[in-house]
């Protein structure tokens, strides 16, 4: 018995030892400041807001345009003949009244030499003529000539008036189609397509070229009956998108069609605008017809979440005991323009609405709200949009 009580005694000894080590792990976290019960919990989140508040809200629609040069000409020859010279090339910038093509003009050209002489034989027996009538006037006055013979010179004379007259004309019509022989730019523009070449024969009916102005362009778009009825010329703009939906340039419509095409049912909005970024005469490019601009409440996309077909905010209320808490509320969204919907009905100006950190949000959940750093859309980077989103949050959007 007594070799079975020193044995005993020692593991009393162990396991009160265990139980002292276990019972002091216990009460250090206790004293520290990280543990569940420590000062950090249950502090209210830091959060940006924005107070909604009056924007320009655009009613727009985007569609397909058309660009077209308001100074564009496909060029005929007036004469038929064989090309003799190709004076221009395919894109080549000219100015007003420069050659771009040459018919052969020789034929012609004896025309004209034959003109001249009929002409100058004209000329000839006009000055004989006036000579003799003058003769013969002073013949009848000293008596030497009778009242007809002076009425026959008088007769010549005008005869031969009005064949110089006439070989004159001749002589300018004949320079006249000499110079249809040469094809000329009747402004200043780009040559297009030349499908001829030298030697062909052509004919008045045979295209040769065309000359673009694309300085001043129009924009062609074609929009439903309904929102034709919107468009005021003058008022209403039509914009020209780049890749990235941002206008290059704005012009007011100048024209609609009083009835729309038979075929689609749409009618013709016309713009002008002073082509300064490069775009060319029969582009097809993305347009934006703005019918109206009106001031409307505004919300950030970044502070909307959706639950099913329902959108929400997340907004600022006073909580129990005076701390900011988040409160989710519907709201009724009209179209997004750029980082912005309209808000239709839902929230009040003036409402303080979270823009960011929604998916770490609760309903009713304390908030500790600071002013948002910049607005969205008018530099880099909105603090806390990096963790908004569109979509429902965590807790599937409550």
């Amino acid at each position: 018995m007594r070799l079975v009580r020193p044995a005993v005694w020692g593991a009393w000894v162990a396991i009160l030892a265990l139980a002292g080590c276990h019972s002091g792990g216990k009460e250090g976290p206790r004293q520290g400041a990280g543990g569940p019960g420590g000062p950090g919990a249950g502090q209210p989140m830091t959060v940006e807001v924005m107070e909604l508040r009056p924007g320009p809200v655009r009613d727009a629609g985007e569609y397909l345009g058309t660009l077209s040069s308001r100074r564009s000409i496909t060029l005929h020859p007036q004469v038929a003949g064989y090309i003799q010279r190709i004076a221009a090339r395919p894109g080549q910038q000219v100015k007003a009244g420069q050659v771009l093509l040459e018919v052969d003009p020789r034929r012609e050209r004896a025309g004209v030499r034959s003109a001249q002489a009929q002409r100058n034989s004209a000329r000839a027996q006009r000055r004989f003529a006036q000579s003799t009538r003058r003769r013969a006037e002073q013949l009848l006055k000293e008596g030497l000539m009778s009242r007809q013979e002076y009425e026959q010179a008088v007769a010549q004379a005008q005869t031969a008036e009005a064949s110089a007259s006439s070989a004159e004309a001749q002589l300018q019509a004949q320079r006249v189609e000499l110079g249809y022989y040469r094809v000329t730019a009747p402004f200043a523009g780009v040559v297009g397509d030349i499908p001829v070449k030298k030697g062909d024969y052509v004919t008045p009916q045979t295209v040769l070229t065309s000359v673009d102005q694309s300085r001043a362009l129009e924009v062609s778009v074609a929009v439903p009956p309904e929102r034709a009825a919107q468009v005021e010329p003058g008022r209403t703009r039509v914009e020209v998108l780049d890749d990235e939906g941002q206008p290059l340039v704005s012009a007011p419509a100048f024209f609609v069609a009083p009835t729309p095409d038979p075929r689609t049912q749409l009618v013709e909005v016309k713009a002008g605008f002073e082509n300064t970024v490069g775009l060319r005469a029969g582009q097809v490019v993305h347009t934006r017809v703005v019918y109206e601009t009106r001031e409307s409440p505004r919300l950030p996309a970044f502070a909307v979440t959706q639950q099913s077909s329902q959108f929400f905010a997340m907004v600022v209320e006073p909580g129990d005991g005076g701390t900011p808490v988040a409160q989710r509320r519907p709201v009724k969204l009209g179209e997004l323009e750029g980082n912005y919907y309209e808000l239709l009905e839902g929230l009040e100006a003036g409402t303080q609405v979270v823009v960011g950190s929604l998916q770490a949000l609760r309903d009713g959940q304390p908030i500790q709200p600071k002013p948002v750093r910049q607005l969205p859309g008018e530099g880099p980077g909105v603090g806390g949009a990096g963790d908004a989103g569109t979509g429902p949050g965590p807790d599937g959007g409550r």
